[in-house]
């Protein structure tokens, strides 16, 4: 069973509300009950005059693919944004992935993985999409950007968590959803991500969210453990095999740090855990706790997320600080995402 740091109790006191089923939560959830009440009307509100046309969408230089989600963080979106980025170059577009920038890891997350493909950092798609074009691109993937309907685009992806899905359904302040679940009706696609849950568990938010949006196809993706990468570049990679038997602590700032820590312990890993809160901008000071905290394990592992951060503050004479790269498989339904991604590039400005 996966052990909880010593700080814990200091971070995620706002997901502890959300999730959590004792009288202190509750309590916080019915006080905040009345915001959630009056964030509803203006989602509701807002999408009414989207859907009227009273609030215009806005063409973009170039075609577009969004990737968004419903809830705050910890369904996979980035790495998924990134696999269809790659996908793009694959079948010979060039694609720029266009991001708010909220926080610094995901525009490095996106470096990272696609070194070769333009990263914009723009809260307005729109300019953000000219300025792909600007670089050379022919086709544009905007990461996080569901909610964000000024900007038109020609499929629309929705990342759903198996792992988190039945936590909680709260708006927020009270929950985690930016929307209702019937927002999945406008989508394009609703790509359903697992880390720790299972293929059965995967399958079941499959049939709930159909009997929501039973006019929306639905694909199933697995995001596997890959590789065991050095965050510092000082070691070989290994395989993730090696974590057998071996004393981990498990760091993490992102939005579901209990399924990261469940892939760990699913490899043999012995493992504790540290989370952070989603996104949080790791301090020298910080890394010298953890290293501290590390002694007597034989790893420390992070995601990718979390280790183009936490390896510039790395003490040098630390445990070694590794990462685990992912392997995205559709298991399901994977003629939706051609699909989705062909319409995108049926759309390319001739001779680009």
């Amino acid at each position: 069973m996966t052990r909880r740091c010593w700080h814990e109790s200091d971070v995620r006191l706002i997901e502890r509300a959300w999730y959590d089923d004792g009288v202190v939560a509750g309590g916080a959830r019915a006080l905040l009950a009345p915001v959630e009440a009056l964030y509803a009307t203006g989602v509701s509100l807002r999408n009414a005059l989207y859907d009227a046309g009273r609030l215009a969408q806005h063409g973009t230089a170039l075609p577009a693919l969004s990737v968004g989600n419903l809830s705050v963080g910890g369904t996979g979106k980035t790495p998924v944004a990134a696999w269809l980025a790659q996908q793009f170059v694959t079948r010979g577009a060039s694609p720029a992935i266009v991001l708010r920038g909220y926080g610094s890891d995901e525009s490095l997350v996106h470096e990272r993985l696609n070194p070769t493909v333009p990263v914009i950092i723009s809260p307005d798609r729109v300019a953000g999409s000219a300025r792909a074009r600007a670089a050379g691109a022919d086709v544009v993937v905007f990461d996080d950007a569901f909610q964000h309907r000024r900007a038109s685009r020609l499929a629309d992806i929705v990342v759903v968590s198996a792992d988190q899905w039945a936590r909680s359904r709260r708006l927020l302040p009270a929950g985690p959803l930016r929307e209702p679940l019937r927002a999945l009706r406008r989508a394009t696609l609703v790509l359903i991500t697992r880390k720790a849950a299972s293929p059965e568990a995967a399958s079941t938010v499959s049939t709930e969210i159909a009997g929501v949006a039973p006019a929306v196809p639905r694909t199933l993706v697995h995001l596997a453990l890959d590789m065991l990468r050095s965050a510092t570049d000082t070691d070989a990679p290994r395989r993730i095999a090696s974590l057998a038997g071996s004393a981990v602590l498990a760091v993490s700032a992102i939005g579901n740090p209990r399924a990261f820590a469940a892939q760990l312990e699913a490899a043999g890993a012995r493992v504790q855990s540290a989370p952070f809160a989603d996104h949080h901008a790791y301090t020298g000071a910080d890394a010298l706790r953890l290293a501290r905290a590390a002694d007597g394990f034989e790893l420390v592992v992070c995601t990718l997320k979390d280790a183009v951060k936490l390896a510039r503050v790395w003490p040098r004479q630390a445990v070694p600080l590794w990462y685990v790269s992912q392997q995205l498989v559709a298991e399901h339904g994977g003629a939706a995402v051609d699909a989705a991604l062909q319409t995108v590039l049926d759309a390319r400005p001739l001779h680009t």
